[in-house]
C-alpha cells in the first residue's frame, strides 16, 4: 500500500472512530476543503468548525471505502458508502427526525509532504433529501 493510500485510509479510519483531532492531524495547516455543493473553506480551524457542525446534525459511518492513488502519490480519490442518521435539523434542509440514510459518495484529495492539502467531497444532495423525506 502506498503512503498516500495509507494516509487516506487513516483519515477515514479517524472519521469512522469519531476522532476529529486525528483527522485534523493528517491535514496541512492551509488545507482546502471543498464542501459538496458549497463553498471552499481553508485551514484547519475552518475544518474543525465544519466537523463540529456536521457532528451536531449527523452521525455517519463510511463503509466499502475504495482508495485510488495517482502515479506520483500527490492526488487520490476515494469512493465509499455513507450510512448515516440525521440527528438535528440543519439550516435550509428538511426537518430531522432521526432518519436513516445510505448514500454513495466520493472525495478527491491533493497530498503535499505526507499530509492532505485538499479534500473535495461529492454526493447527490437530491438523493439524500429524498431519503430523509424532504
Amino acid at each position: 500500500m502506498s503512503a498516500t493510500e495509507t494516509l487516506i485510509r487513516s483519515y477515514y479510519d479517524a472519521f469512522n472512530a469519531g476522532d476529529v483531532e486525528g483527522m485534523l492531524a493528517l491535514l496541512t495547516e492551509d488545507v482546502a476543503h471543498d464542501i459538496n455543493q458549497g463553498a471552499r473553506e481553508t485551514g484547519v480551524p475552518a475544518f474543525r468548525a465544519f466537523m463540529a457542525r456536521m457532528n451536531a446534525h449527523y452521525r455517519e459511518q463510511l463503509r466499502d471505502v475504495v482508495v485510488m492513488v495517482g502515479e506520483n502519490g500527490t492526488r487520490a480519490a476515494a469512493e465509499f458508502t455513507v450510512h448515516g442518521t440525521y440527528l438535528a435539523t440543519d439550516a435550509g434542509l428538511p426537518e430531522a427526525r432521526g432518519q436513516a440514510y445510505v448514500l454513495p459518495a466520493g472525495a478527491f484529495f491533493e497530498v503535499r509532504e505526507g499530509r492532505i492539502a485538499r479534500v473535495s467531497n461529492h454526493y447527490n444532495l437530491a438523493d439524500w433529501i429524498a431519503q430523509v423525506g424532504g
